[in-house]
């Protein structure tokens, strides 16, 4: 579709699915864009990929949710920031990411779907937390609305290289690399009306150590 094929860079771009399902499984917000009473909005938001869709959730309240539930076209874009390339020239220097962008049309899902796609949501942001919490109320799920989009029309696009310097300026004496960049977990704080006798909760604890692994170390051929 001309809508998705990159014009600036298209070497960059990746149609293989896969790599979009990886960075969508990875990342933890999307932004999505849409119009409502005529301005565009931008809004992050958390997210879960199930299958061949995106699953989106907020407050029935939501002014964009709203706007979007009743057809407004819509696009989600994710991006992870992995590195810093540093060149020998302000020119050069850029960014090592990987982004997505999907276009489409969010539908809200029925009262039969909500309940698991609720569940997916939950566990995207931490894997086994909803077996650890109570069921949701009727009130909480009267309040909460859940809107999926199809992952149909969507482009990829990966920078992954290394300094692009002139042969002039390898020559010169600044430094070039990469700095590695990833996200990680700083020591869970338990809240101030947390009883002492609650332990840390196994979901908790498996995402702090999950994002504190070791990164990997950049191949030197990419």
């Amino acid at each position: 579709m001309p809508r998705t094929r990159l014009r600036r860079l298209p070497e960059r771009q990746v149609d293989d699915r896969l790599a979009l399902d990886s960075l969508l499984d990875e990342a933890l917000v999307a932004h999505v864009g849409v119009v409502v009473e005529g301005q565009p909005v931008v809004l992050p938001t958390a997210f879960a990929r199930d299958g061949d869709r995106l699953l989106l959730h907020g407050s029935t309240g939501s002014g964009w949710m709203r706007s979007a539930a009743a057809g407004a076209p819509a696009c989600v874009t994710v991006t992870l920031l992995d590195g810093l390339v540093v060149a020998r020239s302000a020119f050069e220097s850029s960014m090592r990411y990987r982004s997505a962008v999907i276009f489409g049309v969010l539908d809200r899902l029925p009262s039969e779907e909500r309940d698991r796609a609720l569940e997916l949501l939950t566990d995207k942001l931490l894997p086994g937390r909803r077996g650890e919490l109570r069921a949701s109320t009727r009130s909480e799920q009267r309040r909460t609305m859940v809107l999926s989009m199809p992952l149909a029309c969507w482009s990829l696009k990966v920078s992954d290289g290394w300094p692009e310097d002139s042969e002039e300026d390898r020559a010169g004496p600044a430094w070039a690399g990469l700095v590695p960049l990833r996200l990680a977990a700083d020591p869970p704080v338990a809240a101030p009306d947390l009883e002492a006798e609650v332990p840390l909760p196994a979901s908790v604890e498996a995402f702090v150590a999950g994002r504190n692994l070791p990164g990997p170390h950049p191949d030197p051929g990419s």
